[in-house]
């Protein structure tokens, strides 16, 4: 997937903190060492092989593809961006992609946002994109974003890829403000089996073109909107991923309150979303609320068992250290047998809450992963 920006674009990106990083994810790094400085012209994806764990020649193929692209898109080697998806540690020369690069650049054309989805896609079943409108200023800007994902999903900020586009006029580094922030709240709030991938990269591209005027700081009113639409246009993606996890059949919301800190309540929320004992009994539409207690107490985070509350869906199942008396066994079935299902744990020891995003886990997830190379 190649996509072309003209002169002036700002751009703004976050990467996996696993310290197994891609070379992809190396460059894009050095790209963006100065934000004042960075302006994006040229992206370019592929899927098949990450260029993960390939040593110095998978360092010289970023280099040779940067070098590439920039003569026949007329720009800087830093302005063009790079990522790349699949198997890890598969050796990767230039020319698999730098062969196409003329044909391509020729074939670019405005639009395409669902093929460029399509394009990126791995063990993914469908293609993932969202578009979202706002005002700043009271001029109207577009906002549009694709993104990749299906397994090794746990970001740290799976092998998990977004890229997002507007015609706001932001520069670069006040864009790397508003992605920083808003990844924590969206991207970062994800995971499908707690693994965080060698690739994870998230790249923000901004044209200018909406014509706004100028913003100079993250902070401004006048990016309220903006920032609202965001969030929610991030939002959306992040959960796209986790509703297409591998071999998923339900989308779980996790919610934890009554922590002693929101960052306590992330913590215990990922716990139970990661467990492999809670997820494979929501795949099994068994409400057992024991392996909830469990993974509440292995998080490490205070939790007042006597107190401790636990609903599905609303419905109370566990209260005061034991069952609760209004617990429903016919209707918590129920319950479990839809495609959504929500998880409330209240710590009962504070004030903090947090909601993370995940999915069951199913046999399917076995059958792609086993035969994921093969």
């Amino acid at each position: 997937m190649l996509a072309l920006f003209e002169p002036g674009t700002s751009v703004a990106g976050v990467f996996t903190r696993s310290t197994m990083a891609s070379a992809p994810v190396d460059w894009c790094r050095a790209n963006l060492e100065r934000p004042e400085d960075a302006e994006g012209r040229a992206l370019i994806v592929n899927a098949g092989k990450s260029n993960a764990f390939t040593g110095k020649a998978g360092a010289e193929t970023v280099k040779a593809v940067g070098a590439a692209l920039a003569e026949l898109a007329g720009c800087r080697r830093r302005d063009v961006f790079q990522a790349s998806t699949g198997v890890i540690g598969q050796p990767f020369p230039a020319e698999e992609l730098t062969r196409h690069f003329e044909r391509m650049i020729g074939r670019a054309k405005p639009g395409g946002v669902l093929e460029a989805a399509r394009a990126i896609m791995t063990t993914d079943t469908f293609p993932k994109v969202a578009t979202r409108t706002a005002k700043i200023d009271g001029q109207k800007v577009t906002l549009a974003g694709i993104a990749k994902g299906s397994g090794m999903i746990a970001p740290d900020m799976a092998t998990m890829l977004s890229f997002l586009f507007t015609d706001a006029a932001i520069p670069s580094p006040v864009l790397q403000t508003l992605l920083v922030l808003t990844v924590r709240e969206t991207f970062n709030l994800i995971t499908v089996d707690g693994d965080t991938s060698t690739s994870d990269t998230v790249l923000l591209f901004a044209t200018g073109k909406a014509g706004n005027a100028a913003i100079a700081r993250a902070g401004d009113s006048r990016l309220g909107d903006f920032r609202d639409q965001l969030q929610s246009l991030m939002a959306d993606l992040a959960q796209q991923v986790v509703r297409d996890g591998e071999g998923a059949s339900k989308f779980v919301r996790v919610r934890v309150k009554g922590a002693e800190s929101a960052k306590a309540a992330r913590t215990v929320a990922f716990a139970i979303g990661n467990s492999p004992l809670v997820k494979t009994a929501i795949a099994g539409e068994d409400a057992n609320w024991g392996r909830v207690v469990m993974a509440v107490g292995k998080s490490g985070e205070k939790a007042d068992r006597d107190r401790l509350g636990i609903k599905f869906g609303g419905l109370p199942v566990a209260s005061r250290g034991g069952i609760d008396p209004k617990y429903d066994e016919k209707a918590l079935s129920d319950y479990m047998t839809g495609q959504e299902i929500e998880i409330e744990a209240d710590l009962a020891v504070g004030k903090g809450e947090a909601e993370i995003w995940t999915c069951d886990l199913t046999h399917g997830y076995i059958s792609i992963n086993a035969d994921y190379r093969s």
